[in-house]
């Protein structure tokens, strides 16, 4: 059998791993061993958080219609009951956004569930 040199190879592995792991703290950013380990973790966080980041954003809309929809004497149940009750179809995110940004369009869309 033929010698292999893995030179080339072993060293783009180590670079990637170097790069992937740039600007962690420790020996993670110089220990291959360490950089690799981390590498993965990070991946798998990253994906589960893809997922996580979804019920975040909604979390955060919900608070932010509640607190709009305070100011106009409802509760944020009664709101989106009232919504669906007459069939007015904004999701929450454009509800957060206008309650946010357009605060007398989001009065006036109060005002017409009630």
């Amino acid at each position: 059998m033929p010698r292999v040199k893995r030179a080339v190879i072993h060293l783009k592995k180590r670079r990637t791993i170097r790069k992937a792991t740039k600007g962690y703290m420790w020996g993670r950013k110089n220990t291959i061993r360490l950089g690799h380990t981390a590498m993965l973790k990070a991946g798998v966080y990253a994906f589960a958080h893809r997922r996580d980041k979804k019920s975040d954003f909604r979390k955060l809309w919900n608070t932010r219609i509640n607190a709009a929809v305070r100011e106009q004497g409802l509760s944020y149940s009664k709101f989106i009951n009232l919504l669906a009750k007459k069939k007015i179809q904004l999701d929450r995110k454009v509800l957060a956004d206008i309650a946010m940004n357009h605060p007398k369009v989001f009065v006036k869309i109060v005002e017409a569930v009630k």
